[in-house]
């Protein structure tokens, strides 16, 4: 059994892993020659303004009064600059939106893992282009444009990290931190002739990263007074360097302005998906070599903001975030970063036609020079024979465009020129992504080859070690042999035609996978033989009947991902099931109080997404509803007769119970605290972090019988759980864990009603004693519709509360109760316990199913595994990497997820046998097994 639970982890990873490789690796390509306008620029140095999670309508928009929430930016908008909208792509978060902004290039998925904060890969940016950068701000960006920078030209000033503080009293004190840090910095420049004498050069670059209204909006949300009163703060200090450069300078007219936005943020303060909210961010830029606001009568856009905002008659110039890089680089004449693919955007240059001809002409260059880059090294790992090029870019074609466009801009024909210069751009964006993805089909084909061997085996062992469908054949040494012979020769041949096109090491992985997988298959076909004569001998509307209900199941689950309420329709249909089944005759109280919790818990999925709204009197209700079931349960447990038990044992609920009073107390009393600005209270936080060490502590101390060990797990991951609520979600675990009850209740009845085996007494039901059983029964149709239960059950803890397949849906509230400073993997690592803990209490009682239904838990985490595979074969092929960004983002996590449940539910059976048979100390206790 180990080594089958082995060999299944290795192949699951290597699915999970493999979706990285083919569908998001790092589409950086190094070597290319920097390419440089040779028109001197229209200005010498730049200001960058990137305000932090600021929405594109929250600055755009006007108060209820009707007046302007940034007057200044407002007034340069209309007087002297251009404005627009800048689209950022997923994941909307800090740091790929810096690096679109000032690399021009989109990171790919695989920079998730880095936390946003180190470099994942090298790339060049405008600041490492520029003569001097100095930069003032946050910890988690700035250090990384440094250290991807050559020589020592681009300098830091950050604040500490502990200053990231969601509790704190006002976070506008982070962007009066950069401002004042600024104006002082000017001042000493004064007095410092090294430093006077280099912010009097060229190309240099001013970079001002202010963090306070992402900060505030995550606090208190985008419509708050606090999140408003940051964007006024955040006017003024603009306008207050912006004079300040000027005099500094003597007004000499050569420094451009631009400010913008990484990302917006959602209305319940979140962002990483692709909600408009989160993508349409503002871009204000004015100063040198910009155009004045453009009057126009009418223009059209999908939107209806410029209504709203009252701007129907200033032109709106959008870009995409990538666009911004070459503008810079544009405006202060340095190299376009070597692995930009944004766009130049003319419209918003006021300079000859000339420069913007050549401006277009040198990012057309840039851009080739990346497609011959990714060409050739494509064409070194490929057989010539087997090498398809990228048709419309050939090299005669290449000449072609280059030839023209220079001919257009020495005819002076520029409009022609500046056309030309953007198909070239569009072809070879178009052939940059056509190598990126060059083996993509051959590498998907691979994987799902493996996916369709492994599920084929698992059936196979299902049906040859747990039924009583397959005789087992004695094996034909000759034949075996021979097939060995075969697959291993394949491997050979595939091996040997990776290593000539020199393919990376992963590649072998991919396509050498399906090899012992199918040769596994494969020496099984006696038994497919003789289930095919056992199925066809039943009668054909049986099997059929039951394959098409498995596809049924499988799709409503599938379904769930895309749709909550698709759970509520599957859990109304179990609330009928003991009708179905006449299970409700032999056992009418159980079944009521089924169908009555199936029903409370199919209301969970129709509510709104967690975290929109914080509900905390609701968690408070939940922790008094949970002490008082307890007490009713305890109450009744010290009634019981148990011969085997200690009621010494006893103490440990009241410790358990204690905690949760506690949890209770501290999640009022520090959200309290929080909305009157007085931070996380220290004695809440030190109580939190105790609860959450001592909770698996005492729930390893409680006795081992079924109902107790049960009931002190739910103690257990409540008094954790409600630290972590904001709303309703607080009562989701009770309810699921009354169905879980329930739940290990009618599978007695149901095994009763099969009459496969007698009903031991689930009171006196010891889990230690359980692990003895050596008289395993086989499999029986009922436990597909066991395993399908438990799968649903699982999708159901998963997205009863919310779709976390979408990274905006994480609220940072919820760990408000542990710590308040901004800390992503700390905050992350608290999140993926919230979502644990419901995974845990539904893995118990499966735990608790499979024991006291005689059967071993190998056969029915195998059949478990068959559903989850299917599923996540679904989503392999329902990953994208094109459409709207919410689309990919989602593809890839509903992936992602399937395939990591596949792993954790490996990891959950484990920790579900030792959370129910492990018991610390050492009591006195009498080993006894009842049935």
């Amino acid at each position: 059994i180990p080594v089958f639970i082995l060999a299944g982890l290795l192949v699951h990873c290597v699915f999970l892993v493999s979706i990285f490789d083919i569908y998001f690796s790092s589409p950086l390509v190094h070597g290319m020659t920097p390419q440089q306008t040779p028109l001197p620029p229209p200005a010498r140095r730049l200001a960058l303004f990137v305000a932090d999670g600021l929405r594109a309508d929250s600055l755009y928009a006007l108060d209820s009064g009707g007046a302007p929430r940034a007057p200044y930016l407002r007034s340069i908008l209309e007087n002297n600059g251009s404005w627009g909208i800048s689209h950022t792509r997923v994941p909307t978060e800090s740091r790929p939106g810096h690096v679109a902004l000032i690399a021009g290039f989109y990171e790919d998925v695989s920079a998730v893992a880095k936390g946003w904060k180190e470099n994942p890969v090298e790339f060049d940016s405008v600041f490492n282009e520029s003569k001097y950068t100095w930069s003032w701000g946050s910890p988690d960006i700035l250090p990384m444009f440094a250290k991807g920078a050559t020589g020592d030209h681009v300098y830091t000033f950050c604040y500490a990290a502990e200053s990231e503080d969601f509790g704190a009293e006002d976070a506008a004190k982070l962007d009066i931190w950069v401002f004042d840090h600024v104006k002082s910095f000017f001042n000493s420049s004064r007095s410092n002739q090294t430093l006077f004498s280099a912010l009097n050069e060229e190309k240099v670059v001013l970079f001002l990263h202010l963090l306070g209204i992402d900060t505030n909006g995550h606090a208190h949300r985008p419509n708050s007074r606090e999140y408003q009163e940051n964007i006024k703060q955040v006017d003024e200090g603009v306008k207050e360097i912006a004079s300040l450069i000027d005099n500094f300078y003597g007004n000499d007219g050569k420094t451009a302005f631009i400010l913008t936005s990484d990302h917006g943020m959602t209305d319940w303060g979140s962002h990483g998906a692709g909600h408009p909210s989160e993508t349409l961010t503002p871009l204000i830029v004015w100063g040198a070599g910009i155009n004045y606001p453009q009057k126009v009568t009418s223009q059209f856009f999908e939107d209806n903001f410029l209504k709203e905002w009252k701007l129907e008659n200033l032109k709106r110039l959008d870009v995409n975030q990538a666009d911004i890089a070459p503008l810079m680089a544009s405006l202060i004449g340095v190299p376009f970063p070597l692995n930009s693919v944004g766009t130049l955007p003319l419209e918003y240059l006021n300079s000859s036609a000339l420069f913007k001809a050549e401006s277009m002409f040198t990012n057309a260059a840039q851009i080739l020079e990346q497609f011959k880059v990714k060409m050739s090294q494509k064409k070194e790992t490929t057989l010539s024979f087997l090498f398809t090029p990228f048709k419309p870019l050939s090299a005669s074609e290449q000449i072609n465009f280059l030839k023209k466009i220079r001919l257009y801009i020495q005819q002076e024909k520029y409009d022609e020129a500046v056309s030309l210069c953007k198909t070239l751009i569009n072809l070879a964006l178009e052939g940059l992504s056509y190598y990126h993805t060059y083996d993509r089909l051959f590498l998907g084909l691979s994987i799902a080859v493996s996916f369709v061997g492994w599920t084929t085996y698992v059936i196979l062992v299902i049906i040859k070690s747990h039924t009583n469908l397959a005789k087992t054949v004695p094996a034909n040494k000759k034949k075996s042999t021979v097939l060995f012979y075969g697959f291993a020769s394949a491997g050979m041949i595939i091996a040997f035609f990776l290593l000539i096109q020199k393919c990376p090491w992963t590649y072998y992985i991919y396509c050498l996978l399906p090899v012992p997988v199918w040769y596994a298959v494969v020496k099984e076909i006696p038994v497919i033989q003789d289930l095919a004569t056992n199925v066809l001998s039943l009668h054909i509307g049986r099997p059929i009947g039951f394959l098409l209900v498995c596809i049924l199941g499988i799709e409503i689950l599938v379904f769930s991902f895309f749709y909550r309420s698709a759970l509520t329709v599957g859990l109304l249909v179990f609330a009928g099931w003991p009708v179905m089944t006449q299970l409700w005759i032999q056992a009418k109280t159980k079944a009521l109080i089924w169908t009555l919790l199936c029903v409370l818990l199919a209301i969970f999925p129709l509510m709104p997404v967690v975290g929109r709204e914080p509900n905390i009197p609701l968690v408070i209700a939940a922790g008094l509803l949970t002490l008082l079931i307890s007490s009713f349960s305890l109450a009744s447990l010290c009634k019981s007769e148990n011969k085997y038990r200690d009621n010494g044992d006893l103490k440990v609920y009241f410790y358990q119970m204690f905690n949760v009073a506690l949890s209770t107390y501290v999640v009022g009393s520090t959200h309290n605290s929080l909305n009157i600005k007085q931070g996380l209270p220290v004695m809440n936080q030190i109580i939190s972090w105790m609860t959450l060490v001592s909770s698996p502590v005492l729930l390893l101390l409680s006795p081992t019988f079924l109902f107790e060990r049960l009931f002190s797990i739910l103690l257990s991951l409540t008094s954790t759980y409600l630290l972590l609520s904001t709303g309703y979600e607080a009562l989701f675990p009770l309810a699921l864990f009354g169905l879980m009850f329930v739940w290990i209740n009618m599978e007695q009845e149901a095994l009763q009603h099969y009459g496969l085996s007698l009903k031991p007494k689930l009171a006196v039901f010891n889990f230690t004693c359980a692990v003895d059983i050596t008289q395993f029964r086989q499999l029986h149709l009922d436990d597909v519709r066991r395993s399908f239960f438990f799968v649903f059950f699982i999708v159901t803890a998963f997205f009863g509360t919310g779709n976390i397949a979408s990274i905006n849906s994480f609220d940072p509230a919820s760990v408000y109760c542990f710590l308040t400073v901004f800390s992503p993997f700390m905050m992350g690592s608290l999140l993926l316990l919230k979502v644990a803990i419901p995974f845990v209490l539904v893995s118990c009682a499966f735990e608790a199913v499979q024991v006291t239904t005689q059967l071993s838990s190998k056969s029915l985490f195998l059949i478990v595994l068959v559903i989850s595979d299917i599923m996540a074969l679904h989503f392999f092929f329902l990953v994208k990497d094109y459409g709207s960004w919410l689309d990919i983002g989602t593809s890839i996590s509903h992936y992602v997820l399937v395939m990591s449940l596949t792993i954790f539910m490996m990891v959950m059976n484990g920790l579900a046998q030792l959370l129910t048979t492990q018991r610390l100390g050492l009591p006195r206790r009498t080993k006894h097994h009842s049935t």
